[in-house]
């Protein structure tokens, strides 16, 4: 969720928010292993970061299906 002072964005579509949400994975995403940001790279097949990023939350989604099984 996007946070602006203390306050959340009044997102009303679900499709807009769900970019916007994205957009802060990824940020935080390349942030924390180092990676360039760029929101142009946001959906882009091809894109060294955007793939390296999927890989990521592949695992992660693997990860916690795995958890939630134990």
């Amino acid at each position: 969720m996007i946070l602006l002072k203390g306050r959340t964005m009044a997102i009303k579509d679900p499709l807009i928010r769900k970019i916007f949400d994205d957009l802060d994975l990824f940020r935080d995403y390349c942030r924390y292993e180092g990676k360039p940001f760029r929101e142009a790279s946001l959906y882009k097949k091809g894109d060294r970061v955007w793939e390296s990023y999927m890989a990521w939350r592949r695992t992660q989604k693997k990860k916690n299906k795995f958890r939630r099984l134990n």
